[in-house]
């Protein structure tokens, strides 16, 4: 039995690992920490969500002391800001635990693209290099031997999915750049209230054009540049992103059921359909990935969807949690 940390547990995504770790076989949640100022410290947990009421009411503990809170404790979850994990995972990597990153501190190991796109120095570019990125289906040979897993951001997770069985079985015409069209639900910007997310003020529209922190991290690990435009849609949870690629002369629709077939034939988490494309219903509340596509002459569109708070983040990181411990890859997620 594993004991388990989830630091930034008030969250949405800090819910969801709750539910998916207290009904694991292998692990025990040890604690669920908040920052010390955090107004939610000192709050039962199940009475901030009450969906978990007699299921998981532990109380939010706040995090004063690192070192004391990493006291025999295997494995931490950081549902953390970006600034937070960057300051506290080499705090728990040190006292020897395994530290899952939900956020963008470790995905790239560029110190300047931290500067750029997320505000901040980055001060531990050992760890950059250390790293391993948590897309679990691409990785997880790389999982198997990490310290740190910088689980993957929600959009590149449904984009880098839908295009590198195309990129790895070389079916693109890469002198087109894919163009990444992605709509997320509102949880996507977390819990905290913002006029900006508020649902009452959402409609549908664009954000971050051109400058968007995650166009950056899919280019970084896909290794072909994309043009990505994100849109905030009035709905609470969810991503649908609809990809347009050009294909190579000669590829046909046999090439692309191939390429999708070799990547995921073995992955129960992606879902790829043999007909029809996929709609958000069929994966709000569950693990995966649902892939379709439709080609005609040489264009295709890939449609993506996934839960934003689920295979997105929660189910990604115990999906790598459980491949890095050696257990079923999909334990506690179906």
């Amino acid at each position: 039995m594993l004991e388990t940390l989830i630091v930034g547990a008030s969250g949405y995504t800090g819910a969801e690992l709750a539910v998916y770790l207290r009904r694991h076989p292998e692990i025990n949640i040890a604690g669920l920490m908040v920052s010390a100022q955090s107004a939610d410290a000192g709050k039962t947990f199940s009475d901030l969500h009450p969906q978990l009421k007699g299921l998981v009411d532990l109380p939010l503990q706040p995090l004063t002391d690192v070192a004391e809170a990493a006291k025999g404790i295997d494995v931490v979850f950081l549902a953390t800001a970006h600034e937070v994990s960057h300051d506290l995972a080499p705090k728990f990597l040190a006292a020897g635990c395994v530290v899952f990153d939900l956020s963008g501190a470790f995905r790239v190991d560029d110190a300047d693209f931290y500067t750029k796109y997320y505000g901040f120095s980055h001060q531990h570019q050992d760890l950059l290099k250390q790293a391993v990125y948590g897309l679990a289906e691409w990785q997880s040979e790389n999982i198997k031997q990490a310290q740190l897993v910088a689980v993957a951001g929600c959009y590149p997770t449904a984009s880098q999915l839908a295009l590198k069985p195309l990129v790895e079985a070389g079916c693109l015409d890469q002198q087109q750049w894919p163009v990444i069209n992605a709509v997320s639900g509102v949880s996507g910007a977390g819990r905290k209230a913002s006029m900006t997310t508020s649902f009452c003020e959402v409609s549908l529209q664009p954000y971050g054009v051109f400058t968007h922190r995650h166009q950056p991290e899919i280019v970084a690990h896909l290794g072909i540049p994309v043009i990505f435009t994100p849109h905030l849609g009035n709905f609470p949870r969810g991503i649908l992103a609809t990809i347009t690629c050009r294909l190579k002369p000669g590829v046909t629709e046999a090439d692309i059921k191939t390429a999708f077939f070799n990547a995921y034939h073995n992955k129960p988490l992606v879902r790829v359909y043999e007909k029809g494309l996929p709609a958000l219903k069929s994966v709000i509340g569950q693990p995966f990935c649902d892939i379709g596509f439709a080609v005609d002459g040489q264009h295709i569109i890939v449609v993506a969807a996934e839960d934003n708070l689920l295979k997105g983040a929660a189910a990604q990181a115990v999906q790598c949690m459980n491949i890095r411990c050696g257990f079923h890859e999909t334990q506690s997620l179906l």
